[in-house]
């Protein structure tokens, strides 16, 4: 009990990556004032786990002791030990899906000693504000939840509305986010926004029953393994022609997820309005131009025409295999 006392660091606090990727999460253990990984009385314990929004739960991601490995739920086939040196407890995780993002914890564990650190995994994304075609505040945080998975893109966390905030994300409507707060961000104060008189920033509602209020939501998504593009074709669409003149085309319509994506992360432009799986007309613009949203860059909402007689082109999302 008077032996050198474990050290567990991380040589990095936050990491950044993105969908797809392979990141490494640094951690590393000592025993204090000495240069070795560990006593050799007891067999180390390495156990990684992502925090959660409410502190009190952790997921359980990776264990291993010994030669004995096993990782949990969606990371299983995905996360593994570098092991470059006996006291090296870093986390690689491999084809990171947009639910990666988040702290994670390693917690080191030699007889009666342990020790952690935390390290933050950020994910390169954009963050977008949705309502379905039923209109503004009509989704519990659970169909909120269900509607960022089908429109590839996930309910955002706080830190990722602020950091969309301070690059100049604007919008009225309060949103869910995934700790269950609903919020929503203002670069423009004005009347029907909290008054005009008000600073700039995020406007926290606080948090609200998650079957019973309804709100819009806050999606995030990442880059996307595919093609996105618009697709060329002799004449307008009704939305099921729409559907089909992509498959027709080896593609699928493309969900909203993927057309905020093209226009944030790869600058696509286009002055077409354009079916999208959801049902909405949008068009993606990165220069801004007369008669194509001159004020700012934006992706434009046109709106939910009616799916039968109203025509448009269509926006196509292609994935590689």
């Amino acid at each position: 009990e008077n032996g050198p006392r474990l050290l567990v660091v991380a040589e990095q606090a936050k990491i950044f990556s993105h969908r797809g990727g392979n990141v490494t999460l640094p951690c590393k253990f000592y025993h204090e004032h000495t240069s070795t990984a560990g006593s050799g009385t007891h067999k180390i314990r390495v156990k990684w786990t992502k925090l959660t929004s409410d502190y009190l739960k952790e997921v359980d991601v990776f264990v291993a002791m010994g030669h004995h490995r096993k990782s949990y739920g969606n990371y299983q086939g995905r996360v593994f030990l570098r092991g470059s040196s006996e006291n090296d407890a870093s986390l690689i995780i491999t084809n990171i899906i947009l639910e990666d993002y988040g702290r994670y914890k390693c917690e080191v564990i030699e007889g009666l000693e342990d020790d952690t650190a935390v390290v933050a995994l950020n994910l390169e994304g954009v963050v977008f504000p949705y309502s379905p075609r039923l209109g503004r505040y009509n989704l519990n945080y659970h169909e909120a939840q269900r509607a960022c998975l089908d429109q590839d893109s996930v309910i955002a966390s706080f830190d990722q509305l602020y950091d969309a905030w301070r690059s100049g994300l604007d919008w009225c409507n309060a949103g869910w986010l995934s700790d269950g707060s609903v919020q929503y961000p203002i670069t423009k104060p004005r009347e029907p926004c909290g008054g005009k008189n008000t600073v700039p920033g995020v406007r926290n509602y606080g948090f609200w029953d998650k079957d019973k209020s309804r709100y819009d939501v806050f999606c995030f998504t990442s880059n996307f393994n595919g093609r996105f593009y618009y697709l060329i074709h002799p004449t307008k669409l009704t939305y099921d022609e729409a559907v089909q003149a992509c498959l027709k085309d080896g593609a699928q319509i493309a969900k909203v997820g993927q057309i905020f994506a093209a226009w944030k992360l790869l600058g696509y432009d286009r002055c077409d309005a354009g079916w999208l799986a959801d049902g909405s007309v949008r068009y993606p613009i990165s220069r801004p131009r007369k008669r194509c949203s001159p004020n700012e860059a934006a992706v434009r909402f046109v709106g939910f025409p009616d799916k039968k007689h109203k025509l448009y082109g269509v926006y196509c999302f292609r994935a590689y295999n």
